[in-house]
């Protein structure tokens, strides 16, 4: 078990939640905001995708009440990729995440996730920041996020390729100092131009997103918490 917070448990990824996985992504109400409805996975998908990635993301099951019921993961953003999105010696993370069963959709059970685990990545990855980047028009999940101190930085203009057509994302971010104040850097000195692909292959889950890209993006997606008519969790 990664970490428990009351009746939540995160726990990391097994061979046997592949068929879990598989369960959730073909569910168009989770595929609207992840991946696309016209994009479902199978165990064959889910096995390519989640169990032979060479990235160093830590993958990881939501159990809610003893009940397995989300996914979420988180990686550090690496110098290379910090640089590229204009950010300077910071220890950065960015995490995605999703509820499948939907019957746990609306009841704060997501903002729970989302502050328990940003909790986790400040107290214990002594994070400086924690970025994800929902698409625009995810409005109920934006407001998940500010709830939990996320602060909207900056657009970042048809950043994610879905369901035939490219969406414009919020870059958005949590600090402590955010948090604590409700003041953070200046948007213009933190972050520059636009999030671009790694040279030559795919990119973090925070990156824009091209067609055909294989990468399991979350956050709305890379943030999916909820997608029937733009609810959040």
């Amino acid at each position: 078990m990664l970490f428990q917070n009351g009746k939540l448990k995160v726990r990391k990824l097994k061979e046997t939640d592949k068929y879990l996985l598989a369960k959730w992504l073909s569910d168009p109400f989770v595929l609207e905001f992840y991946e696309g409805r016209d994009n479902p996975f199978d165990v064959d998908k889910v096995n390519k995708v989640f169990y032979t990635s060479e990235e160093d993301e830590v993958k990881c099951i939501v159990e809610f009440e003893g009940n397995e019921i989300g996914y979420i993961q988180f990686y550090q953003l690496d110098d290379k990729i910090k640089k590229e999105y204009g950010y300077l010696d910071e220890n950065i993370y960015g995490t995605d995440q999703f509820i499948g069963e939907i019957e746990y959709w609306n009841k704060g059970i997501g903002t729970f996730l989302v502050t328990s685990m940003v909790k986790y990545l400040v107290e214990h990855k002594q994070a400086d920041r924690v970025v994800m980047d929902p698409q625009t028009r995810n409005t109920r999940a934006l407001k998940c996020y500010e709830k939990c101190g996320f602060k909207r930085i900056k657009i970042l203009p048809k950043h994610e390729f879905h369901e035939g057509e490219y969406q414009d994302c919020w870059l958005i971010e949590y600090t402590p100092h955010h948090a604590q104040t409700g003041v953070g850097s200046s948007p213009a000195r933190s972050i520059k131009g636009r999030f671009l692909p790694r040279p030559g292959g795919t990119t973090k889950h925070l990156g824009r997103r091209e067609e055909g890209d294989e990468k399991p993006y979350l956050c709305p997606v890379v943030v999916v918490f909820s997608s029937r008519n733009n609810q959040h969790p």
